[in-house]
């Protein structure tokens, strides 16, 4: 089969083609486990974070993607799920042990065996793969291929990251950085919270523009205040000067969702200008997204098929992955990015 594959940790800036394609064989599935042929994966800044060593290390080489749809193409004898020729989807979270304290009290994502698709595990840049049937979804008819595989990630961790904000419908929310998955949330506010307000901050102007296209009541630049103060703000930028930006344009009591698996160093400085007067005082929040439970996913799905939110897209083929993560690296997003591999 051919697969792209990360070799080593890079700085995709300099080394510009991170991704080998490769032919490798076709992986079997255990008793547990389906085999997929996958159609559809798409492109994720954490991606970015794994190539440029901002993440646990992966063990080399894998290969990424953990927003997949594709076709069951075999089972193991111990499947009961699904069917030879059942869509199905994958996402971030390969797997959990299910007996620590975490699993049993329904906080899987914090699991310590957690295992993450894409960098624990191979993942979807490749024409197929295995996953347990226990962490596998079926994807609602609805959705086209390309449609499904931004809300296996994107969508189901903006749905946790607007979870745990705790908006209640009328209070206002404010989205830092407007790629794949914040694109997302705002639709999902403007159906489960119509009297609420969405305010974007983005430095890039096609992105503000975006925003107010699908219905923000203000889109400005990551610095700008917003014209009033809001109840929660969703931070899904890779950098920590938007964090601070955040903070001074919460309301007191407000609650700031950080999700991102890490930050970039190159303004680790602005960590050292946090004022606790103007940016934490009267009980400011922050609170951080680990990862995604099944739950997430699951229930995300649901919501997504009844708004129903179709995400933009722009495909790619398998071997242009590079110039995908690239133009992603490079902020030239609108909506989702997927690589078409079959």
């Amino acid at each position: 089969m051919k697969a792209m594959i990360l070799n080593k940790i890079c700085d995709l800036m300099k080394d510009r083609k991170p991704l080998e394609l490769v032919d490798l064989p076709i992986p079997k599935p255990k008793e547990n486990e389906i085999l997929i042929k996958v159609s559809r994966c798409g492109v994720c800044h954490t991606e970015l974070d794994e190539i440029e060593g901002r993440t646990p290390p992966p063990k080399f080489p894998i290969i990424l993607g953990h927003e997949v749809v594709g076709y069951v193409e075999e089972k193991g004898n111990r499947v009961n799920k699904f069917e030879i020729g059942d869509r199905v989807g994958v996402a971030w979270i390969f797997s959990a042990c299910g007996e620590c304290e975490y699993c049993k009290s329904g906080r899987e994502n914090l699991c310590p065996n957690f295992k993450a698709t894409g960098r624990d595990a191979n993942g979807g840049y490749a024409e197929y793969m295995t996953v347990s049937e226990d962490f596998a979804y079926r994807i609602p008819e609805i959705f086209s291929d390309s449609e499904a595989a931004p809300l296996l990630c994107a969508g189901a961790i903006g749905y946790r990251s607007l979870r745990l904000t705790g908006l209640q419908n009328g209070q206002n929310l404010g989205l830092t950085g407007f790629g794949g998955s914040a694109h997302l949330v705002l639709k999902m506010v403007k159906y489960k919270f119509p009297n609420s307000m969405i305010y974007v901050f983005a430095r890039n102007e096609k992105e503000r523009e975006f925003a107010l296209e699908l219905g923000a009541e203000w889109a400005g630049d990551t610095t700008e205040e917003s014209p009033q103060k809001l109840d929660a703000i969703i931070d899904t930028t890779p950098v920590w000067k938007p964090i601070l930006e955040a903070l001074k344009n919460l309301k007191p009591g407000g609650r700031l969702v950080i999700n991102a698996i890490r930050k970039e160093e190159i303004d680790k400085e602005y960590l050292l200008k946090l004022d606790y007067p103007s940016h934490l005082w009267l009980e400011k929040e922050i609170k951080s997204v680990a990862n995604v439970e099944r739950r997430d996913v699951i229930e995300f799905l649901e919501l997504a098929a009844k708004i129903p939110i179709k995400p933009e897209f722009q495909e790619y083929k398998l071997e242009e992955a590079n110039k995908a993560l690239l133009e992603l690296k490079e902020s030239k997003i609108r909506g989702a990015k997927v690589l078409r591999i079959s």
